[in-house]
């Protein structure tokens, strides 16, 4: 078995299956006390082509709330919603906001764009349903981590793109760009979990040998134009080879007049938030994430 912070048997990526990886990934449970108060439920959003799984956070109390649409990582491959339920839980009740979170479909059974595609189309299913779901589909977020960071950063661009307005977008140490040739990478390239190798894997499961590095739906650090995306918030870890395209993102969201707050855990490497109640940075970070989420949708 090998946890989210790479215990386990040294991987052979040559000849790795996902269906070996997934057998052997484990993430650990969260310390921390979860928010018992925080109502879940799961339901299954038909689209046309398709349907997906979704897991549904309510905070405590009456009335309606804000949306966020977050999304698992797991290197396009692995992950459920499962994977990420004490991030849900924290943001639900912190930022007080109902949680949508997909279970959609993973690489390399289904490439680009399919995952991406059911994303999408649970977004377009909270706002049409907000309402019967106890949202308020005015005051919407897109929100993920690694992979998930990915989906969410190209689902801002998307609603920019056909006139929908999104609150804000939180990116958790998010993947944003098909190059490995960044500092971080070359700095973080083993011995942090999330290997140069693993992430170089990961990749090559997701994108169809006919894939465009270039498609900003792919690589939305390449997106030619930043002006009018909803206020970001990007968190990263020191110790991280996806740490630089991140940062970059910040940077170029910044000179594009994006209001951005990125914040560096210094010490920390990828995948660290999924560490509640054992590193102190992991709960810090979640809180700092949930205040910027519940400004951003309450204000």
């Amino acid at each position: 078995m090998i946890d989210a912070f790479g215990k386990g048997p040294a991987l052979n990526y040559p000849t790795l299956r996902a269906q070996e990886f997934r057998a052997m990934f484990d993430v650990p449970a969260p310390l921390a006390q979860i928010e018992d108060a925080v109502k879940i439920e799961q339901r299954t959003v038909e689209f046309p082509g398709g349907s997906v799984r979704v897991k549904i956070y309510h905070p405590e109390g009456d009335g309606h709330f804000p949306i966020t649409l977050y999304i698992h990582g797991g290197g396009f491959v692995v992950g459920t919603p499962e994977t990420t339920d004490g991030i849900c839980r924290t943001l639900a009740a912190k930022a007080r906001s109902l949680i949508v979170s997909p279970d959609y479909r993973l690489a390399p059974e289904e490439p680009f764009p399919a995952g991406l595609e059911d994303c999408w189309a649970t977004l377009q299913w909270a706002l049409h349903n907000a309402t019967a779901l106890g949202g308020i589909a005015e005051r919407v977020a897109v929100a993920g981590d690694s992979s998930g960071g990915n989906f969410a950063a190209v689902i801002a661009q998307m609603a920019r793109n056909c006139g929908l307005t999104l609150q804000h977008q939180l990116l958790l140490y998010p993947v944003l760009d098909h190059d490995f040739e960044t500092p971080s990478y070359s700095d973080f390239a083993q011995g942090y979990f999330l290997t140069s190798e693993m992430m170089r894997w990961f990749w090559s499961q997701y994108l169809p040998a006919h894939a465009e590095d270039n498609d900003w739906r792919i690589s939305p650090l390449r997106q030619e134009i930043l002006e009018g995306l909803p206020a970001a918030t990007i968190i990263t870890a020191e110790y991280d080879v996806l740490r630089d395209e991140a940062e970059a993102f910040a940077c170029r969201l910044i000179l594009s007049g994006v209001p951005t707050a990125v914040r560096r855990y210094k010490g920390q490497i990828h995948g660290f938030l999924l560490q509640q109640g054992t590193i102190d940075d992991a709960d810090a970070a979640l809180c700092a994430a949930a205040k910027a989420l519940r400004s951003a949708l309450h204000a």
